[in-house]
């Protein structure tokens, strides 16, 4: 039992020296792994930019992203924390279909216009963050376009309304 007591003794002593600086490299090596696992939960595509064209609607212009794929329409906006304020996103579809969306992962409160092939808007809606209700169009829509909440409202813009300027086939 001595001998087992001495042992203990003698690892302590060993050990005070060193318990700063093991504290230290422990700090550290938490740091580093916080660090990397915030570094890995974060979207892959936050706040990816796609190229945009400007729409003319009456009188008002808009710089909007263009979702033209797949990946593309089905990314949209999540994770974007900001948009400016006459920014937006068109979405085009390869033909006049039911279109539907919805703001899952998406942080930004958004109205929405859905736009028939000529461009003129069917309807808009409103719609909340980070939600899984649908937003439909009333009928086959070719382009759909996300701005900022209300920005339609504020600019009085109405259903039939006609968007010059959409990325064609």
């Amino acid at each position: 039992m001595s001998l087992c007591l001495s042992m203990a003794a003698l690892s302590k002593q060993l050990m005070l020296p060193l318990l700063p600086k093991l504290r230290i490299v422990s700090l550290l090596s938490l740091l580093s792994l916080m660090t990397l696992l915030v570094a890995t939960m974060l979207p892959a595509h936050a706040q990816q930019r796609l190229p945009f064209t400007t729409l003319n609607i009456g009188m008002h212009l808009v710089k909007a992203e263009m979702a033209i794929s797949d990946e593309e329409r089905s990314i949209g906006l999540m994770h974007r924390r900001e948009m400016g304020a006459n920014e937006g996103m068109v979405f085009r579809f390869p033909n006049p279909r039911q279109v539907c969306m919805w703001m899952k992962n998406t942080l930004l409160p958004l109205s929405v216009a859905f736009l028939d092939e000529q461009g003129r808007i069917i309807n808009i809606e409103d719609m909340q963050p980070q939600t899984e209700a649908t937003h439909c169009a009333k009928q086959p829509a070719r382009y759909a376009l996300e701005m900022n909440l209300g920005w339609f409202r504020k600019k009085n813009i109405k259903p039939g309304a006609l968007v010059e300027g959409l990325p064609a086939r």
